[in-house]
């Protein structure tokens, strides 16, 4: 055969073969994620396969990125947002919750200096004491904002990765079944991935995280996490403040406690209660349903904050702690 011939004969056999087949991708991006988490976590195919499924699975929902970006906290006012949890009946349940879980509580908070209407108030906020834990697969509202919510992207990419590598013999349900908010927080406390990873525990000793099903596995998770996160033991959270006439706005940095007691009392606003005016503190204004609310914070008040970063859902804990605080100590000095 003519050298002409082979090459017009394997030029022929070229344009005959199949291209190579394109990485199919059932969401954007996934298979550079895939790729990054394996290297990362050194997974063997079995693994590797296993997220692959969970992926797969999952299923983008437009309602999620609806309600993302327009959350709760950033379209209300104090005035609004308050009513939603400042209710007789989610006071009188979490009374209930108390009374059910009050050893527990009563352990926990003696354990970790977090007093129990606190527990109480995010599981009462975030929940309404476990009844409410959300709606959406968590897979499918993990895997819609890390590859269909650039604005956010990079930290629902880190949530998801931290999901599919959560310990399977610690984690109580089947990731692809398991529940929870339009974020992917899970369970009665709403825990993120990274925050079952790093504060979650196991209260009652099973050998599962289940913060489904267990009151004690809550409640310390949640403990934990406000310790972790610098809670003070007996500090204030926060007091109603009174600005003068000639009050003069401070510099401010969200929740932050970046003055003192005595430097807010300086320009002109301060507390009905004495306390230490060394007392670190900042200045939250809210606008309530009389009028402007000034409020004195603390470092405590910042703690919260990390758990949700609206002054809106922090002040709402607080102020539901509060209301429990007095129902419990009714309820013990009414006691027989």
């Amino acid at each position: 055969m003519s050298a002409l011939r082979c090459w017009l004969l394997l030029v022929s056999l070229s344009l005959a073969a199949p291209a190579p087949a394109a990485t199919i991708e059932t969401h954007p991006g996934q298979h550079q994620f895939l790729s990054g988490l394996a290297r990362t976590r050194k997974a063997d195919p079995a693994t590797r396969a296993e997220w692959q499924r969970l992926l797969d699975q999952a299923v983008y929902q437009d309602k999620i990125i609806q309600a993302i970006s327009k959350p709760a906290e950033a379209t209300r006012t104090w005035k609004e947002y308050r009513p939603i949890f400042l209710t007789d009946k989610r006071i009188q349940d979490g009374l209930a919750f108390w009374r059910e879980h009050r050893p527990i509580l009563e352990q926990i908070s003696t354990a970790t200096g977090v007093a129990p209407e606190m527990l109480l108030a995010i599981v009462g906020v975030e929940t309404s004491y476990g009844r409410i834990t959300g709606g959406y697969r968590v897979i499918d509202a993990l895997v819609t904002l890390a590859f269909y919510y650039p604005p956010r992207a990079p930290f629902f990419q880190s949530e998801l990765r931290q999901f599919l590598t959560l310990p399977g013999q610690q984690f109580p349900i089947d990731p692809a079944a398991v529940s929870g908010s339009y974020a992917g927080a899970m369970g009665w406390g709403q825990f993120m991935p990274t925050s079952y990873a790093n504060y979650a525990r196991d209260f009652d000793g099973d050998g599962k995280i289940d913060l489904w099903n267990s009151p004690g596995d809550v409640l310390a998770s949640i403990a934990n996490y406000f310790v972790a996160h610098g809670w003070q033991p007996g500090a204030p959270v926060a007091e109603l403040g009174f600005a003068g006439d000639q009050a003069s706005p401070p510099e401010l940095n969200g929740t932050a406690p970046m003055h003192t007691l005595g430097a807010l009392a300086r320009q002109g606003y301060t507390i009905a209660e004495p306390l230490a005016p060394e007392l670190p503190a900042t200045l939250l204004v809210l606008d309530g349903a009389a009028g402007k609310e000034y409020w004195i914070t603390h470092k405590n008040f910042q703690v919260i904050s990390r758990y949700n970063r609206s002054p809106l859902y922090s002040m709402a804990v607080f102020q539901l702690s509060r209301e429990l605080a007095v129902g419990m100590a009714e309820s013990v000095a009414s006691a027989p």
